[in-house]
């Protein structure tokens, strides 16, 4: 009896004692969701039991980003921070494939600019980035992106490979038409609008290319010799405004090296500006194969490879294995990737899109007509030729204008466009038959003069071939268009002349034509927009983001150190004098200078009003900004908009450019109204970057604040006085 009551306690004793172990696992699997002996035991306990602790919404997305991270094995980070190839299904560009174990969702990755691109069919053609930059509307810019994302986001597309931000330096480059333009405070309110637009319709916006992308020749070799003043106070401004304001989900490098180093493995450019210095916490995805390394990238700030595993596939998990990359390394990447995806709430918002489905829509289509009235700009109106009578006669001349419409740039930016309304169709569907329009295609020039000579009005029609993977040889109109622009104008005085273009070109015939007009590339809508603008449907009240110059050497990067480069190196000596402030420094004359464009009414600026006169910054820690306000008057007898913009020139010891753009506003006038339209300089406007110190300079001295409606007509002006200097990170 006593032996059987002893082996009775023994039992109890190893029963108590396993429950105790079964006890402390379980505590362990809950609160520690580590792998034991490589076995993810809390996550496969957690998705066992369908209950998955990141999947509570009411938690940050940092926190969920931590419980999901804690759950992931070496195989499954590995798989987060690479695209694959094949990608299994149609229609995207990149791929990361869903983890269904841990309700991880599929990273779907689409291009477009202008529109969802990978040859997807039932999406809107946008005309190009340059021409919604061209309206000075970041209204506008802010729907562009929202249409954008509406249609990547039902098109099933969660991360949507745009905008371009770069400033451009080169007038030849061929990507141009992507961008906003050459001056970094319009493209850094450009980028948050149309950041902010993408985002707000699900998908995770990309800014890129990061951070001297500035030619397409020898593109994946070439290096950037920068400054670190200019490269603070021109090319990362629009990175910057992208991550703190526009709160960009992830960051493309580009293909280039800047300083020697690739833009995807250069720690200085990667961890030290972009993430500790700006406060980026998305994630930073290679352009695709600008991937040179597996160590340096994950050590140097390369959160994502794409498109595919060469590098952060097997080499990066064996890098790990062999303590090359930490272990914490790898889940810094992981959690930049997720945060984002948390923060968006592509864990928690379904998404039922496919490529195949049709994302058009009646209003879309309207929008795209928009953009491209808003953002075409009237350059020349000698003898008021426009807008054009109803009953006048037309010639149409020039492939662009029926044959061969040039609605759109060439390369990862291409749309599938639904239908393209030529110039020729626009223009006779608006005249309905109350005059003749004749049309021939300029590849004949005795024909082509004859027809215009027979018109009492010729309209040529002019492109260029812009696109991603090659710069323009040169800025002369290519398939000797400029013979046609001459033999049209020689048989009819009365000749417009209207620029399909990506960005500036040389025009020997200016002096012999009436009217000039920059419809950019337009869109689906060419036609009915042109016509709408040369009819006077709709007041042309686009101002040029980029400057025109005179001849092919009066440029800022004329010389073949700055571009194309010598032995793949390109010197960027012209240091913070890029576009419109090489020409005030140089004192060159442009063609038509940045800010540029006319209407068909006609405005006055007035009372210039500035406060406070004297700026005494308080500390590093205070914001102040500079209340500016000017009167604008439309003068004319039509509805017009008219752009004001302001500029501040430093005091000459501060070393800055002469003028540079620090505030603009669009406003909307009938003729005889008068509006105050405010626009407040933040603290940057007067700020220089010290390299030495790594930080922003505030100097003292005498600022002047300039009012105008281009950078070459700034008709007012205030001075204020800044009495000490600071200095802040």
């Amino acid at each position: 009896m006593q032996s059987q009551q002893r082996f009775n306690r023994h039992c109890c004793r190893i029963y108590i004692g396993y429950l105790a172990v079964a006890i402390v696992v379980v505590v362990m699997v809950g609160f520690f969701p580590v792998s034991l002996f490589g076995a993810p035991i809390a996550s496969t306990s957690a998705a066992s039991s369908g209950h998955l602790a990141w999947m509570n919404s009411a938690l940050s997305p940092e926190q969920r980003a931590g419980l999901l991270l804690r759950a992931m094995t070496l195989d499954e980070k590995i798989t987060m921070v690479h695209g694959v190839r094949p990608i299994p299904i149609p229609g995207y560009t990149g791929y990361v494939p869903p983890n269904t174990r841990l309700s991880i969702p599929a990273l779907r990755l689409a291009d477009g600019r202008a529109g969802v691109g990978n040859e997807a069919t039932y999406v809107t053609l946008l005309p190009a980035p340059i021409a919604a930059a061209a309206s000075w509307d970041t209204a506008l810019i802010h729907a562009y992106g929202q249409v954008l994302g509406d249609e990547e986001w039902r098109k099933g597309t969660n991360v949507s490979l745009a905008p371009s931000i770069d400033v451009v330096r080169v007038p030849e480059w061929g990507r141009t038409f992507e961008s906003y333009g050459e001056d970094p405070y319009l493209n850094a309110q450009m980028a948050v609008a149309e950041i902010q637009g993408i985002q707000s319709q699900g998908p995770l916006a990309d800014a890129n290319m990061y951070l001297t992308m500035n030619q397409e020749q020898n593109r994946f070799k070439e290096d950037s010799v920068v400054d670190s003043r200019t490269l603070h106070e021109i090319y990362l401004v629009p990175f910057e405004a992208a991550v703190q304001r526009g709160h960009v989900g992830t960051v493309m490098c580009a293909y280039v090296k800047t300083n020697g180093i690739y833009s995807c493995e250069s720690p200085y450019l990667l961890n030290d500006l972009l993430k500790k210095r700006l406060g980026f916490d998305g994630w930073v995805m290679s352009d695709w194969r600008a991937t040179h390394s597996t160590v340096a990238s994950a050590n140097g700030g390369l959160d994502q490879q794409m498109p595919d595993a060469t590098y952060y596939g097997q080499p990066l998990k064996t890098a790990v294995e062999h303590g090359q990359v930490s272990m914490a390394t790898l889940d810094e990447h992981v959690r930049r990737i997720l945060v984002p995806m948390f923060r968006q709430g592509l864990f928690d918002k379904p998404q039922t899109g496919t490529w195949a489905v049709n994302v058009r829509t009646p209003a879309h289509d309207a929008f795209s007509r928009s953009v491209s009235e808003q953002g075409t700009v009237l350059l020349k109106n000698d003898r008021r030729i426009l807008p054009l009578r109803d009953s006048q006669s037309i010639a149409v001349l020039g492939d662009a204008g029926s044959t061969k419409p040039k609605a759109e740039g060439g390369g990862s930016s291409g749309v599938v466009a639904p239908y393209i309304v030529t110039p020729l169709q626009g223009i006779r569907m608006r005249i309905a038959g109350k005059a003749q329009v004749s049309y021939d295609d300029g590849s004949d020039l005795v024909r082509a003069a004859d027809v215009a000579r027979a018109a009492q009005v010729s309209i040529v029609f002019v492109h260029t071939n812009d696109t991603e993977g090659a710069d323009r040889p040169d800025l002369v109109l290519p398939d000797h268009q400029d013979h046609l622009v001459a033999a049209v104008a020689a048989a009819n005085p009365n000749t417009i002349v209207v620029l399909d273009t990506g960005g500036p070109v040389l025009m020997p015939w200016i002096n012999q034509i009436r009217g000039l007009v920059e419809a950019w590339y337009p869109g689906q809508e060419d036609g009915n927009a042109i016509a709408a603008i040369l009819y006077g449907d709709v007041d042309p009240a686009g101002k040029l983001p980029l400057t025109f110059p005179r001849t092919a050497t009066a440029i800022p990067t004329g010389t073949s150190g700055q571009w194309p480069g010598i032995h793949g190196i390109s010197t960027y000596s012209e240091k913070l004098n890029v576009g419109y402030r090489w020409y005030d420094a140089t004192n060159t004359q442009p063609l038509f200078p940045f800010g540029y464009g006319l209407s068909y009414t006609t405005f006055r600026l007035s009372h210039l009003f500035v406060a406070p006169k004297n700026i005494q910054w308080v500390s590093s820690g205070s914001h102040p900004t500079v209340d500016v306000r000017v009167s604008v008057t439309n003068t004319g007898k039509l509805d017009g908009a008219e752009v004001v913009q302001i500029y501040v020139e430093q005091p000459s010891k501060n070393g800055e450019p002469p003028r540079q753009l620090r505030a603009f506003a669009k406003v909307t006038l009938k003729p005889g109204q008068t509006r105050q339209v405010d626009m407040p300089l933040d603290r940057r406007s007067f700020a220089i970057y010290n390299p030495t110190a790594h930080a922003w300079k505030f100097p003292g001295g005498t600022y002047r604040i300039l009012a105008g409606t281009s950078s070459r007509n700034l008709s007012l002006h205030r001075d204020v006085k800044v009495t000490n200097s600071t200095v802040e990170p």
